[in-house]
């Protein structure tokens, strides 16, 4: 009979997004979607007590990408990086450094999102 083998620790990081707190319109199917990441992330830090396994989320702001910059023109990506306070996009290394965080270091961190926007809410 096979016995199932659980080993204690390590980190889950779920990917959401600012949109949620945004309320940006024409984004409900997408916010409502990634509100549901934000609930499991809760659930499962919970759910997961006892066995030294974290689980948090970040939830990225505008990010300079391909995929986030296809279609907009220059006066909407200068529109969304006056939206934060610092005056930029996000890059992707930006929301890179705060999932090594949450992987490494940030032990007492759980059933958190983390919003990674440049301050815009």
């Amino acid at each position: 009979m096979a016995v199932a083998v659980h080993h204690a620790g390590g980190a889950i990081i779920n990917f959401s997004t600012s949109v949620t707190k945004l309320a940006f319109p024409g984004y409900a199917p997408y916010a409502a979607s990634k509100g549901a990441v934000d609930a499991i992330t809760l659930v499962l830090a919970r759910e997961l007590r006892g066995r030294d396994i974290t689980v948090n989320a970040v939830a990225p702001g505008p990010t300079a990408t391909s995929l986030f910059l296809d279609g907009k023109d220059s006066d909407t990506i200068a529109t969304l990086e006056k939206a934060t306070p610092l005056e930029r996009l996000g890059q992707p290394e930006d929301i890179a450094e705060s999932v090594a965080f949450l992987a490494g270091p940030a032990r007492w961190a759980n059933g958190q999102v983390i919003y990674v926007n440049g301050g815009a809410i």
